[in-house]
């Protein structure tokens, strides 16, 4: 076995604990992959032959690229893999993506969502990966006694936050499981989750009736990868973002008996400027 198929072997058995911590501090299955994979490329071309814990190194390093994320939230830029190094297969398990969501919940995530990318990173890392404060300091560029403090401003919000309203709560649930459906072809999936006379209105046009919606439904596979969870009129939805931090797209969903009846899209400018958009 080569050198890069041994630290690509020594990585993959670190990559389920480093996806779960990106999870945690993103909120997004995807843009933790993408965490996964740049900690990756940094491992790739690093001198490692002196790190004695490379969980723990892997750990900080995936904690840096999510705290630049949370601080940009804007397009990713991925680097170029050196040439010598093979890329370790992402994450695209329906199932475990099903697991680690759970594993979180989503209220969980909306109280995370309102903490500063600092915050999060302190409480995500201390209190769910038990990770020290010292090294949380290092990353946060902070003393350890700030760092002590910014995990306890977050555990604090996270422990007095009141409960998101149950019914939100439910149909985000619905709306994760349509998208983990269409990524993985599930046409059974998802038609356990729309209703029989789903309506489906665009720019486009109107598609309707639960068979032929999620015949096309693999459309919103790259809508579950981009889109952040977002409230867009009151209602559960998706936003897309462009590059330079525009809303180029909403979806919002509709619900009837815990299915959702309307999925209507939105991408002309001028209505989207007219949306009322919270994140989480």
């Amino acid at each position: 076995m080569g050198d890069d198929d041994f630290l690509a072997e020594r990585f993959e058995a670190h990559r389920t604990h480093l996806r779960a911590v990106a999870y945690r501090m993103l909120g997004s299955l995807a843009e933790a992959d993408d965490a996964v994979q740049e900690a990756w490329f940094r491992l790739s071309r690093s001198d490692t032959r002196e790190v004695g814990n490379l969980g723990g190194w892997l750990t900080t390093v995936v904690g840096r690229v999510c705290l630049d994320m949370l601080r940009s939230r804007k397009s990713r830029a991925e680097e170029s893999l050196d040439a010598g190094a093979p890329v370790p297969a992402a994450g695209a398990d329906p199932e475990q993506d099903a697991l680690l969501a759970d594993s979180v919940g989503v209220a969980l995530l909306v109280v995370l969502e309102t903490l500063t990318p600092a915050e999060r990173l302190a409480f995500v890392l201390h209190d769910m990966f038990a990770v020290p404060y010292e090294e949380v300091a290092a990353i946060v560029g902070r003393t350890p006694t700030a760092a002590r403090q910014l995990a306890s401003r977050a555990r604090r919000r996270v422990q007095g936050a009141p409960a998101p309203d149950a019914d939100l709560v439910r149909q985000r649930q619905v709306v994760d499981a349509f998208l983990a459906a269409a990524r993985g072809g599930d046409f059974d999936g998802l038609l356990e989750v729309l209703d029989p006379d789903v309506v489906v209105r665009s720019e486009a046009g109107v598609n309707t009736g639960a068979a032929a919606v999620a015949s096309g439904a693999i459309s919103y596979a790259r809508l579950g990868r981009t889109g952040r969870p977002a409230l867009v009129d009151g209602a559960t939805g998706l936003v897309v973002f462009s590059a330079d931090g525009r809303v180029e797209r909403a979806t919002i969903f509709r619900f009837v008996r815990d299915r959702i009846a309307v999925i209507e899209g939105i991408t002309d400018p001028a209505d989207l400027s007219r949306l009322d958009i919270t994140l989480g």
